[in-house]
């Protein structure tokens, strides 16, 4: 699999879905505004392998898939919001005692607990991730929990070579995030330009994504 390839790509999609096209941009921007809900729906189009880069239009259908999109995530983060709200009301509890045996409870609970939370996150989103191509793709939230469907699509693709596109694109993002951050440092500009730049990455995102996925041959 040709990682650069697939990056290029992706910049080259994301670029053409804004650059030159001001109107769809500035639509883009609004659908940001709108707490990223209709930007969620967008991508999923993205998801669906429309190429080039779709129209931002039906608005109603954006908002719709947008929440259900927020659904399906929430459900595949549960594992790691139940994990986190268990091991911070440990540490509270140990914490509560006030004495050494307590305190080093309570050390010893948060390092595993936050050890466990990073394990259960890689695995949540490394399905997820392929969970949620499957709900864009057929239009069914169970899809996006068909774990014999998501497994059988990872298998194809390869679990070692899944895995490193993924660390490919999670490198991709930190160097993204890198260059923006130099806005952050000037007040308010930073807002600004994430609120402009959101969407053509979460296009870039998507895109990638999609490729990965298409890579398994499967529907």
């Amino acid at each position: 699999m040709d990682f650069g390839n697939m990056l290029g790509d992706s910049f080259a999609y994301a670029k053409d879905a804004v650059v030159g096209k001001w109107k769809e941009w500035l639509l883009l921007i609004i659908a940001t505004i709108l707490l990223t809900i209709p930007l969620m729906g967008y991508t999923l189009k993205v998801l669906r392998g429309e190429k080039p880069a779709p129209e931002v239009t039906g608005w109603g259908t954006l908002f719709v898939d947008g929440i259900k999109y927020i659904i399906v995530a929430i459900i595949w983060a549960l594992p790691c919001i139940i994990i986190l709200a268990l091991t911070l009301g440990g540490a509270i509890f140990a914490a509560a005692g006030g004495n050494v045996e307590n305190i080093l409870a309570l050390i010893g609970g948060m390092i595993l607990g936050l050890l466990v939370f990073l394990v259960v996150a890689v695995i949540t989103s490394l399905l997820a991730t392929i969970g949620i191509v499957r709900f864009a793709r057929t239009g069914s939230m169970g899809e996006a929990f068909n774990f014999s469907a998501i497994l059988a699509t990872i298998g194809k693709i390869g679990w070692g070579t899944y895995i490193l596109a993924m660390i490919v694109l999670v490198i991709a993002q930190f160097v993204i995030a890198l260059v923006l951050s130099i806005f952050g440092l000037i007040p308010l500009l930073g807002i600004v330009i994430e609120i402009i730049f959101l969407a053509p990455i979460s296009i870039f995102e998507a895109r990638y994504i999609c490729q990965l996925y298409d890579a398994a041959g499967t529907a």
